[in-house]
């Protein structure tokens, strides 16, 4: 392998396999000072997962959103910026995505499109704020991205209050000709909610490979990510740029949105916190090593961690908390890729 790769690039995709290992391993060292045994439990988690197709169903559903969110923070990482507003984003396309299939009666092969169109533009707008304050007056994507996160989910609330309210404490389901929901694919997993919006989000992520690597635009964001001073030197327009990446970052996350309102749900529901999935994608992002391949592994794993903690539980016994300590252990070993990196060169060293 180390042949077929450069040298590099094999130490970028090692980085994230040893900490997922290391992840794991902890995760048992844990499970067994816990009183639990991690044998059993990752047996229990792994037939989570593949040993129906039920399982199996739910943990692709699961992986759509993670792939879409994880796309959205991978791209504006590549282009030197932080978006952490990824679950603000997500929602508000949520919430377009629904308003679209509940209010239009069109027919599937435009009020579909339209309505993932709606969640992607939502999304892009609650990206294109913090993109504009940060090229126009060097105001930190962070902190920005942070505050339109809970700016987007008292909004939404109060729109479907207002609004879209029906019994449950949620809008309307939306109209067939804009759902995602397949009966053929629920029926090849045993009625799961697996739906059409997994080709949506590995169509994503092929969009996200061609714009990075094969477009001239593509070049340029990433020119401006590395180096803003070169990159205005060089002629490219930074300002333009660092929009336009937050832009199609929040596209992204606005159509992870749409993916659950048109696909796993149906509708939207007053939202008592964050859903999560859009914090998530930073952690899919990291292990993914923001690239287009990479997020769509990492959301495999995630999903099917998450997804196979449910039947860890019922099985073995062990608490799906420990899952999520399992993945902070994975997260955590990725952000000290340094010591990673330190570990290999001192074997390396030592073997000549």
């Amino acid at each position: 392998m180390a042949k077929l790769l450069p040298k590099g690039r094999l130490l970028s995709w090692s980085i994230p396999l040893i900490a997922v290992f290391l992840g794991i391993f902890i995760g048992g060292i844990i499970m067994l000072v816990s009183g639990y045994n991690p044998i059993t439990g990752y047996s229990a988690l792994i037939r989570g997962i593949f040993s129906d197709s039920y399982y199996l169903g739910e943990t692709v559903r699961m992986m759509t959103p993670l792939i879409l969110a994880g796309l959205a923070v991978a791209f504006a990482f590549r282009t030197g910026l932080l978006n952490i507003g990824v679950e603000g984003q997500l929602i508000v396309g949520w919430l377009a995505s629904v308003y679209v299939g509940i209010t239009f009666d069109l027919p599937a092969v435009l009020h579909l499109p339209m309505a993932i169109l709606a969640g992607a533009l939502a999304g892009a707008l609650w990206g294109f704020i913090p993109g504009l304050l940060k090229a126009k007056f060097q105001v930190h994507e962070v902190i920005v991205t942070i505050m339109m996160n809970y700016i987007a989910l008292y909004t939404a609330n109060a729109i479907i209050r207002s609004y879209l309210l029906v019994p449950g404490e949620r809008t309307g389901s939306i109209n067939q000709s804009a759902s995602l929901s397949s009966p053929l694919l629920q029926s090849l997993t045993d009625y799961s909610r697996l739906h059409w919006g997994f080709v949506v989000a590995v169509l994503a992520c092929v969009i996200m490979w061609f714009i990075l690597w094969r477009t001239t635009k593509g070049y340029e964001l990433r020119a401006v990510g590395l180096n803003q001073h070169a990159s205005q030197y060089a002629g490219m327009n930074v300002q333009r740029n660092i929009i336009l990446s937050m832009l199609i970052s929040g596209g992204f996350a606005g159509v992870a949105g749409a993916m659950e309102g048109l696909g796993t749900y149906g509708y939207m529901s007053i939202l008592s916190g964050f859903s999560g999935l859009g914090f998530d994608g930073i952690a899919v992002a990291l292990l993914g090593a923001n690239t287009a391949v990479g997020v769509l592994l990492a959301s495999f794993l995630f999903g099917g961690l998450k997804i196979g903690a449910l039947n860890m539980q019922s099985q073995a016994g062990v608490p799906t908390e420990l899952v999520e300590i399992v993945i902070a252990l994975i997260i955590f070993f990725v952000a000290s890729s340094y010591i990673i990196r330190w570990v290999m060169n001192r074997v390396k060293k030592e073997d000549i």
